[in-house]
C-alpha cells in the first residue's frame, strides 16, 4: 500500500469523478498536500474519502458524513463517533419506513382509482352498443 495518491488514483479506485473529490476538497473534507498544481493525497484523505463515500450510500447528508468523519480521532475508542453514526443510520432508517409506508399508500390509492376508472370504462363502453 502507497503512502500517497494522485486525484486519478482515488479517483479510480472509488469509482467517483476527480470533479466529486475536488468538491469535497473545496467543502474542507479532504486536505491533500499540493505541488505545484498537483494534488498529493495522504492515507488519511484516502480513508476520510472512503468513509465519506460509505455515508453518502448509508444515506446521509454530506454535512452528516463529514461531521461524523472529523469525529475520528486516531488512537481513542471513538465512541462517540460511532454512537453518532448509530443514531443517524436510525433516523435515517425511520425516515425509509416512513416513505415505504407512505408508497405503499400511494400504490394502493392508485390501484383503487384505476380500478374505478376500467370500470367507468367498460360500462361506457356497455351504454354505447
Amino acid at each position: 500500500m502507497t503512502d500517497h495518491y494522485s486525484i486519478s488514483d482515488l479517483a479510480k479506485e472509488f469509482d467517483v469523478t476527480t470533479r466529486t473529490i475536488r468538491y469535497y476538497e473545496d467543502e474542507g473534507l479532504l486536505s491533500p498536500l499540493r505541488r505545484g498544481q498537483t494534488r498529493i493525497y495522504s492515507n488519511r484523505d484516502r480513508t476520510r474519502l472512503k468513509l465519506i463515500l460509505r455515508g453518502r450510500r448509508l444515506g446521509l447528508s454530506l454535512e452528516e458524513a463529514g461531521q461524523i468523519v472529523n469525529m475520528y480521532t486516531p488512537g481513542s475508542d471513538n465512541v462517540e463517533q460511532l454512537q453518532a453514526l448509530i443514531d443517524k443510520i436510525e433516523q435515517h432508517r425511520h425516515q425509509l419506513y416512513r416513505q415505504r409506508k407512505d408508497i405503499e399508500v400511494m400504490l394502493k390509492d392508485l390501484s383503487e382509482v384505476e380500478k374505478i376508472c376500467r370500470q367507468a370504462m367498460v360500462e361506457k363502453h356497455k351504454e354505447n352498443q
